[in-house]
């Protein structure tokens, strides 16, 4: 039942977004889509002009967030004591225009000729307008991007010209605004103090600002931002004081004189890498050096930086601009959101787009996400994002401590490693997330052949976490076996439920893969575990309840679901979607409704370990109970839905996860991206379409293809080989272009790939 989508942008299989009318009305929609960043901060797409319709001023640093206290109707023991969210920083792009001595704002001069475009091929926003102010027809026309060559760094330019009328005197004041508040802030409440602001001997301004002081221990962050302004016209005024710093810039234009021509360099440093008395020395060094080159150089030297991510990363599809341009955006937000520089960070589910989720890191990082960076990023950075995970093993035994267990907790919602998110059923009881972090460990290991860090590092958090999982398990004794009580499994609309068959099999996975691998790695493993837990873990293992219907043939989400009233989403009508806006949450818990893949994840995760019948019977029970009210669910069930032949269906599920911002689907993209969600595009296609599989080290495809395209490539980092597949109606070519020979199956026919000799073969696999 597919709701009518919005979309914002022309659709167009070239590398950019346009749009070519101005409507406030879509604007929050707008600055979401239209976010920049460059894995060390990140900015909405908001106006640096004064702007006096809806919108949402948010500017991002990574790592940098607050612990706003817990607050719950009624407390229970085990709760964090706060909630942690990113918080909105200073805003360094303001550039308040006057003209004539009329301030220039878009609610109040109806902009001409509007146009804006992300070009996502080299990371720059642009727009230019015209406007007629004082009997003067002026355009403007602006640029801005966050640096890759330097992550401290975001430029912004502006060019002011005169079209016709007698001339006019315009103003720009180049500011540095500190009073700032974020959109989910409790009570109005500020989350910064000042504490400096000022003007170099150079010319350079600055603004210092630190996190307010917090009951939790969480240390208080400090950042500087410095502005350095190159420009055509003349200083004026200069003004700082507790709520931030501006420069003011006059030009007055004539028809012999038509440009105004202003170029903000920016940077921003905090303490997470230079102490407070070093951050202005440091900041200038770095604006000083960066602004040597004009506006052009810099824009050239973005553009090459990113075509080095592109080279690697880019898909394209031939005969389906929807899907192409749904695909790319997605890869270009993912990349300027996290590119493993640093072992510190992770992945936010909104990025740099929004507040909301609080911006933290979440099970999605290891489900969702490292898969594509395993494929189109160098090891290291998937390999940072395990770092993250073992520097906070303690905090991880601390959650688990805090509920009465043994062993490791991963959480549900951290900036530090200790659980910061406060709904029970979903915290507190959504443990599945816990064998995510194992899994990862694997899934790195087995795509990468290098065992390095799994043997010593990981097998810490491998034992860590089988050892909360041997705890959490109770043996029922009248029927001999395991089972785990009291969760919530991937599906949210069930909370509080008795052996979630996802929870269950993910739990024994775990305790028999950590078993095998301190088996194989014992000697050189940092901890040391007896036999005799070795035997428990083995009793587990053999003995772990696993819901089943031998009638239907299915395994069953968890002991009463099928106690329920299974009707299909199709017999729901269209007022009633999506439910988790229009039903009560009473009755969502209680109807059969699906958010997202659960049972079918695990036939995700563990694809080798089930036949083509299991996966076939539980695919056509489960999909249509669901309502795919996460935007993580559709690219699992498009993935499962290509291997089943059911390429129209995987086609559309596909549009549904590569579109889903694009065309706002859930309707709530104004408060920001589905950041880690992106990455369902990428697995849609090359997990789903090309069904690309890495189990038992052997990598093998078995592409099919929508009737919709003429083709689509992509180009995979595989075991120190660089590979290109190129999938056409009728052809499959695999391309080694760097690296060892290597053999792989296509179709299930063994292949040996080298420099001298492609794989070229038949497209075996017709759309239904």
């Amino acid at each position: 039942m597919e709701q009518a989508q919005q979309k914002l942008f022309a659709v167009t299989d070239s590398w950019e977004l346009s749009k070519t009318n101005f409507d406030p009305q879509t604007r929050l929609l707008e600055e979401s889509l239209t976010s920049l960043g460059n894995g060390y901060m990140g900015m909405r797409g908001t106006f640096e002009e004064d702007y006096s319709g809806q919108t949402h001023q948010g500017t991002y640093i990574a790592g940098v967030w607050y612990p706003d206290k817990t607050r719950v109707g009624w407390w229970k023991n085990g709760y964090p004591e706060y909630f942690g969210k990113v918080i909105n920083a200073t805003n360094f792009s303001a550039l308040k225009i006057t003209v004539a001595g009329e301030v220039l704002d878009l609610t109040k001069q109806p902009p001409s000729d509007y146009f804006l475009e992300l070009d996502l091929q080299a990371g720059v926003l642009r727009r230019s307008y015209t406007v007629n102010i004082a009997g003067n027809h002026l355009a403007f026309r602006w640029q801005r991007f966050f640096s890759l060559v330097q992550k401290e760094i975001a430029v912004f330019n502006l060019e002011v010209e005169l079209l016709a009328g007698p001339g006019c005197e315009v103003q720009i004041s180049s500011e540095l605004q500190g009073d700032i508040q974020n959109q989910d802030s409790n009570y109005e409440e500020y989350f910064w103090k000042t504490k400096a602001s000022g003007i170099t001997e150079d010319k350079n301004a600055y603004f210092t600002n630190q996190t307010k002081e917090n009951a939790f221990g969480v240390p208080q962050f400090v950042v500087t931002t410095m502005m350095k302004n190159k420009t055509n016209g003349t200083l004026q005024t200069e003004h700082f004081d507790q709520a931030g710093v501006q420069q003011k810039y006059q030009k007055t234009l004539t028809t012999a004189d038509a440009k105004l021509e202003f170029t903000k360099y920016v940077a921003v440093v905090t303490d997470r890498d230079y102490p407070l008395e070093n951050q202005l020395s440091q900041a200038q060094k770095l604006l000083n050096r960066f602004s040597q080159n004009d506006f052009s150089q810099a824009l050239q030297q973005q553009a090459q930086a990113w075509k080095k991510r592109w080279d690697k990363a880019d898909v394209a599809i031939s005969g389906d601009p929807a899907a192409q341009q749904g695909l790319r955006f997605n890869l270009f937000q993912l990349f300027q959101t996290y590119y493993g520089e640093d072992e510190r960070l992770n992945i936010g589910p909104k990025g740099f787009t929004g507040e909301k989720y609080g911006g933290a890191t979440y099970w999605d990082t290891e489900a969702y996400a490292l898969p594509l960076y395993l494929a189109l990023t160098e090891p290291k950075v998937p390999l940072q994002l395990l770092k993250y995970r073992h520097q906070q093993l303690p905090q991880a035994y601390h959650n688990a401590q805090q509920q009465g267990l043994k062993g490791a907790l991963y959480p549900m919602v951290t900036f530090t490693g200790v659980e910061c998110h406060n709904e029970w059923e979903i915290t507190f009881e959504e443990i599945h997330r816990n064998g995510a972090i194992a899994y990862a460990i694997y899934n790195y290991t087995n795509y990468t052949g290098d065992d390095t860090y799994l043997k010593t590092t990981g097998l810490e958090v491998l034992v860590g976490i089988a050892r909360f999982w041997a705890d959490r398990v109770h043996y029922v004794p009248h029927k001999d076996q395991y089972m785990i009580h009291g969760v919530t499994g991937p599906n949210e609309y069930e909370n509080n439920v008795n052996n979630n068959w996802y929870t269950n099999y993910l739990a024994r996975w775990v305790l028999q893969y950590t078993k095998e691998m301190y088996c194989k790695y014992a000697a050189s493993s940092p901890i040391t575990v007896d036999q005799q837990e070795l035997a428990d873990w083995q009793q587990i293992i053999d003995k772990m309840y696993l819901p089943y219907s031998a009638d239907l043939g299915i395994f069953v989400q968890h002991d009463t679901f099928l106690d329920k009233e299974l009707k299909p989403v199709t017999e729901l009508s269209e007022k009633d979607l999506p439910l988790n806006q229009n039903w009560s949450w009473d009755k969502i818990l209680r109807s059969c409704y699906i958010k997202q893949a659960d049972v079918l994840q695990g036939l995700y995760f563990f694809n080798d370990q089930f036949s083509q019948a299991e996966k076939e019977r539980n695919y056509q029970f489960y999909e249509p109970l669901t309502v795919h009210e996460s935007s993580l669910s559709p690219c699992i069930h498009a993935i499962l839905a290509a291997e089943l032949g059911l390429t129209s269906k995987a086609l559309e599920l596909y549009l549904r996860t590569a579109r889903l911002d694009l065309d706002n689907y859930n309707h709530d993209t104004e408060d920001g991206l589905h950041i880690t969600s992106m990455t369902g595009s990428w697995l849609a296609l090359v997990h789903g379409f090309a069904q690309m599989k890495t189990d038992h080290n052997q990598l093998s495809f078995a592409p099919v293809i929508p009737k919709q395209w003429s083709g689509y490539r992509f180009r995979i980092n595989y075991r120190q080989r660089l590979l290109k597949v190129n999938v056409t109606p009728t052809t499959v070519q695999v391309t080694l272009l760097a690296g060892e020979p290597l053999e792989l199956n296509v179709y299930a026919e063994k292949y040996l790939l080298t420099l001298q000799n492609e794989i070229q073969v038949p497209v075996h696999r017709n759309e239904e």
